[in-house]
């Protein structure tokens, strides 16, 4: 396992996450721990979760296993590097109430308990804001996040989702108040979908924030989606299946299969270590729900894409280019 510092910061983490959003919904607690104990005997020492993680009735229910898993010991929590978010209301669906959610120093200090009850923890190494919140004053964000790395409750802070001027925002605030600030931010971010690469990602270089990619294959697009669509051993729905009934990017999708079947390169594998060759990436998001998957996401670590396979990767999946350059002189 290789590893890097996150963003500006001392902590080191690997250079792949394990995110357990399906944990709950999609597996159930014991395949739960048995893909973190193996993740965590990989050498995979970063996880990141949401306590909105289980959705529904049944939020809270991803931190709730993954604390279940710390509290079997053996150096769990120790080895762990433990990322979680705050900004969803977690009242049961139809009974939200004010101040349950999104960024005031209330819900902050609400939602920091909530979840290291949850998680059976006395401190969160990484706390990210889930999205922005245009209601809250950023200085009442930092005031509140001050107080909670005083009492030791969380190690850092890091964004979800924001745009590149509020990551500046954030911290140029948070130095004028002598805070840390952000020191990483979670995105969309993948050979499909590139526009992170305009501003957000320049943004989070320039104020020193790791950058840590979701959704890395494009909701399985990026897996050989195609291939196993002929074989009839996947059915798409929601975004992906809207993807792929456009016929320009079914058009890409396949010059994609072709290329990467013509060097021996597996689609799922090549997805995640094109992320890995790129500036300001500390780690994509990987979410497995088998132990298999979790498998085929490690080997990708061992892949090494040659120049002709990246040069025909911008090909088929060109970025937008620099900002502003790319839309404007």
């Amino acid at each position: 396992m290789e590893y890097t510092q996150l963003g500006r910061t001392g902590l080191k983490v690997s250079r792949l996450v394990l995110g357990t959003m399906n944990f709950g919904p999609q597996t159930d607690e014991a395949t739960s721990h048995a893909i973190m104990d193996t993740a965590l005997d990989a050498g995979l020492n970063f996880f990141d979760t949401a306590n909105v993680y289980g959705w529904g009735e049944n939020k809270g229910r991803t931190e709730e296993i993954v604390g279940s898993w710390f509290a079997k010991g053996d150096g769990r929590r120790d080895r762990t590097v433990i990322a979680t978010k705050v900004y969803g209301n977690m009242g049961a669906d139809g009974e939200a109430w004010p101040n349950h959610d999104k960024l005031s120093a209330l819900n902050i200090r609400r939602a920091v308990e909530g979840s290291l009850k949850r998680l059976g923890t006395d401190y969160i190494d990484l706390y990210q804001f889930h999205h922005v919140d245009r209601a809250t004053p950023f200085e009442e964000i930092w005031q509140a996040v001050d107080v909670l790395i005083q009492q030791g409750k969380i190690l850092y802070a890091g964004s979800s989702n924001f745009p590149g001027y509020k990551i500046a925002q954030a911290n140029e605030i948070a130095a004028r108040r002598g805070s840390v600030g952000l020191v990483s931010e979670q995105c969309l971010y993948n050979l499909f979908e590139r526009r992170a690469e305009m501003e957000v990602i320049p943004a989070a270089q320039e104020y020193g924030l790791g950058v840590i990619p979701w959704s890395p294959l494009h909701g399985g697009l990026l897996g050989g989606v195609l291939k196993k669509e002929a074989e009839g051993k996947r059915r798409t729905e929601g975004r992906a299946a809207a993807t792929l009934a456009d016929p320009e990017s079914r058009v890409r999708l396949q010059a994609y299969e072709d290329l990467l079947d013509k060097h021996g390169l597996a689609p799922g594998e090549v997805g995640l270590a094109w992320l890995l060759t790129r500036p300001g990436v500390t780690g994509p998001i990987v979410g497995p729900r088998t132990p298999e998957q979790l498998a085929g996401a490690l080997r990708a670590l061992e892949v090494e894409l040659g120049e002709e396979v990246l040069a025909s990767l911008d090909e088929i999946f060109p970025g937008p280019g620099p900002s502003p350059e790319a839309f404007a002189w």
